[in-house]
């Protein structure tokens, strides 16, 4: 197994990686927030381990960047004592636990194996249709080999078309549920995204279309 760990502190980083080491596991150890971001982005790792106080780059903001790029490698975020606030920030932009400074190295040793047990058993929500395929972990739209990762609006219309092809949504249907109730945008929002999705559809080579109704609304289509 395969780890990337990012900690400032020079000493407290060589004396974690000769305990993973020792149990087996092959690590490559980063000192500030920069190179973490670029070696997770280029690296092929089972987990991650991040202190949250690093130079150039915090931890949240490494991960926040990660998962923005839809990369899902487990996470396991290293905090100090009192930093709440952190804590709860790096659990919500998706990291998958987290361990408060200073630590025994066997519970350390304990996190690891959890996280990776968890992405031995994960399997990212898939929706597929036609040649489609739309993972709702990383938000990337695949058409075979070639994918997309795509902004959180177009998304959520991607996601809202796929769940309902086959049934033509009304443009204040689609406003309503992907901008709310209350949304002080108008019908040209929707065309302007569905737009977006078409080029989207075009560019990754699909057979699968956004048709459109006049006067009842738009669906997804494939080739037979």
């Amino acid at each position: 197994m395969k780890l990337l760990y990012a900690e400032d502190e020079i000493a407290m980083s060589e004396a974690v990686v000769d305990v993973l080491e020792y149990h087996k596991y092959t690590v490559d150890a980063v000192y500030d927030g920069d190179d973490a971001l670029y070696y997770a982005l280029h690296g092929d790792y089972d987990g991650i381990i991040l202190d949250i106080m690093m130079p150039k780059r915090s931890g949240t903001e490494v991960l926040k960047e990660l998962r923005q790029s839809g990369i899902g490698t487990p996470v396991l975020l290293l905090t100090a004592r009192g930093e709440v606030d952190d804590r709860i920030a790096g659990l919500d932009l998706g990291a998958d636990d987290y361990l408060t400074k200073p630590f025994a190295m066997g519970e350390l040793l304990a996190r690891v194996r959890a996280m990776l047990r968890r992405r031995e058993d994960f399997k990212p929500d898939i929706l597929s249709f036609g040649d489609l395929q739309l993972n709702m972990q990383s938000y990337e739209l695949s058409c075979g080999s070639t994918r997309v990762l795509l902004p959180k609006l177009e998304y959520q219309l991607m996601e809202l078309l796929m769940r309902n092809h086959g049934i033509y949504l009304s443009t204040e249907d689609i406003l309503t549920k992907i901008w709310g109730y209350e949304t002080e945008s108008d019908a040209g929002i929707v065309w302007v995204y569905l737009s977006y999705l078409r080029k989207r559809l075009a560019a990754l080579g699909s057979t699968v279309r956004i048709q459109a109704k006049r006067g009842i609304g738009y669906t997804l289509e494939a080739a037979p």
